[in-house]
């Protein structure tokens, strides 16, 4: 495909490159600094693939930064996740990418904002009868002595607005009041934000990978937590996703493809691209979820642009298709070159071919341009 000019358009790959720790544990900047060795695969990917390409560690000012690449030249393969640690901040990315008329691999905006956070991500799943555990918000800890409502321990307590395992570890699912309330106080006050609290499902976990529009569902993923004696210690930590030197990353493999009957796999990947589309998920995304003692798939988690690093669930998940990991990327630039962009202003999914906004594309915003501070 070429752009107005018959050239081919170049990728411009976008990430940040964070340095100092703003809330949460020191250790979290392990996360965050993943995404550099990732944009760096998928700079090598696009160039042995014969792409005129080029690297961008994220600025503030997204217009600034963007300037020498024009969007009618430029596509930008978004793996921009946040800057400083500032909530939603990669849902404002992909904002400013809309209104300077890029195309962009991934989600917009507005889906990345929905599937951020954990609680209206679970209203909008419900809206397309898609199961999701209980759940409850506490802005601090002594709303807790006060709450009144009926809980079944055990719970799993959570940021409200963090992904990649951010603040998840051993002492997130607690079986008491009192261990409800302590839970509640190291989310607050070490992440900044709201803590949400949901109902903990006993049960196996998968990881769903799609893709395309209409979304593919590819081969499902499980977490083996056999090394585990206590279920409830079978959660996808930050120890287990992060640290190498820990026995959760060690005794957490992934099973792709997972072993699983001909209807509970149906009943994942219906549930998968429900949840995609309630979300609004554009591009790739994956969907986590539990299995509960009774069969039914309980959606934790939707990501919108999840992790595609060599060694992530994603590019496990396309390798299991028959897809190498070049092929991979150079899907991903496909998918936004042919974007259909889903605008749901009116509660109703409607599908572009283009974007709607399309005759504006590589224009200059004036008189201000965008900053995301």
């Amino acid at each position: 495909m070429q752009d107005e000019e018959g050239k081919p358009p170049g990728v411009v790959v976008l990430y940040n490159s964070t340095e100092d720790l703003i809330k949460g544990e020191a250790r979290d900047l392990i996360a965050d600094r993943g995404v550099i060795a990732c944009a760096e695969a998928v700079y090598e990917s696009l160039v042995q693939a014969g792409y005129q390409v080029v690297k961008l560690p994220f600025s503030s000012e997204v217009e600034l930064v963007l300037a020498p690449y024009p969007a009618n030249r430029w596509i930008v393969f978004n793996l921009a996740e946040g800057l400083a640690g500032r909530l939603f901040e990669e849902s404002r990315i992909a904002w400013a990418l809309e209104a300077m008329g890029y195309r962009f691999t991934g989600s917009d905006g507005a889906a990345i904002a929905r599937s951020l956070h954990k609680a209206r991500a679970k209203e909008l799943l419900l809206t397309k009868r898609v199961a999701t555990p209980a759940w409850w918000l506490f802005h601090h800890p002594d709303e807790v002595k006060a709450f009144s409502g009926e809980v079944r321990f055990p719970l799993i307590v959570k940021p409200v607005a963090e992904d990649a395992s951010i603040g998840l570890d051993s002492g997130a699912v607690v079986h008491t009041m009192a261990g409800l309330r302590e839970r509640v106080a190291y989310v607050v006050e070490r992440y900044r934000q709201t803590a949400l609290a949901e109902d903990f499902i006993v049960g196996r976990e998968f990881n769903v990978s799609l893709w395309g529009e209409p979304p593919r569902v590819l081969p499902l993923a499980e977490i083996d937590f056999s090394d585990f004696s206590d279920p409830h210690e079978c959660i996808v930590s930050f120890a287990a996703k992060w640290e190498e030197d820990s026995f959760e990353y060690h005794h957490t493999p992934v099973l792709c493809p997972a072993t699983v009957d001909v209807d509970l796999k149906n009943r994942v990947k219906s549930a998968a691209k429900r949840a995609w589309d309630a979300i609004g998920c554009r591009g790739y995304a994956r969907v986590d979820m539990r299995i509960d003692e009774q069969g039914i798939p309980y959606v934790v988690e939707i990501n919108c642009n999840p992790d595609i690093s060599p060694d992530a669930g994603f590019a496990r998940a396309t390798s299991t298709a028959g897809y190498s990991y070049q092929d991979m990327v150079v899907r991903i630039v496909e998918l936004a070159r042919s974007q259909v962009y889903v605008d749901h202003r009116d509660g109703v999914a409607h599908r572009w071919p283009v974007h709607p906004a399309d005759n504006s594309r590589g224009r200059r915003l004036q008189p201000d341009r965008i900053s995301l501070r």
